[in-house]
């Protein structure tokens, strides 16, 4: 039904970090290194908190393209690594596919670089597929604005939702009674500001 509001849950959501590489990292220009650094740590921190599945995938190692960036690994250490000797796709290379299936969710939150090929393909695939899609805008790079919103309007065109990892954060935790200090420590250790408003609640207790 179009305009249904899919809600995502931490029961039935799974993270692909896709091709968050040393060499990709380059590329991304629609976000500052600091910035965009920031909000992929972010997107991993949260799938730790609400114990998400996360698949990482790599394209290409052995090429320009590079390693996965070593944060992420240190951060998700039981997270499967897909390595795609030449897939661009991913969604093309049957072990990425295998990973995801064995997840047995159905929501499917997706970031990676670069936004228009290494996010876009896997999501419209993923959505063919009879997958919800939900794309981290913040934490999927390219480079420059009208690529980026090129592949925001064709994969929103197809059915995929476009979030802010703080979006899905709040989406996912529902409501504050849940964890005031749990959720409060994540959006604290991203949004600087943020840290301002945990530390004035924590003094008036």
């Amino acid at each position: 039904m179009a305009g249904e509001y899919k809600r995502l849950s931490k029961d039935t959501a799974a993270v692909l970090m896709v091709d968050h590489q040393s060499g990709l990292v380059s590329l991304v220009q629609d976000f500052s290194p600091g910035e965009f650094k920031n909000n992929v740590l972010a997107l991993a921190d949260l799938a730790k908190y609400f114990k998400l599945p996360v698949i990482l995938s790599t394209s290409f190692e052995n090429g320009p393209n590079g390693p996965l960036v070593p944060e992420l690994k240190e951060m998700l250490p039981d997270a499967p690594l897909i390595a795609r000797p030449g897939q661009i796709n991913a969604w093309d290379n049957d072990d990425f596919a295998a990973a995801i299936k064995k997840t047995g969710r159905k929501q499917l939150i997706i970031a990676g670089i670069v936004t228009e090929v290494c996010v876009a393909f896997p999501a419209l695939s993923a959505i063919a597929a009879g997958y919800e899609v939900f794309v981290v805008t913040d934490a999927s790079g390219t480079f420059n604005e009208v690529t980026r919103y090129a592949a925001w309007a064709r994969m929103a065109a197809a059915g995929a939702q476009m979030m802010s990892w703080f979006s899905v954060a709040c989406e996912l935790h529902r409501d504050w009674r849940n964890d005031v200090e749990g959720l409060g420590k994540l959006l604290s250790d991203h949004i600087p500001a943020y840290r301002n408003l945990m530390t004035s609640y924590v003094a008036r207790k």
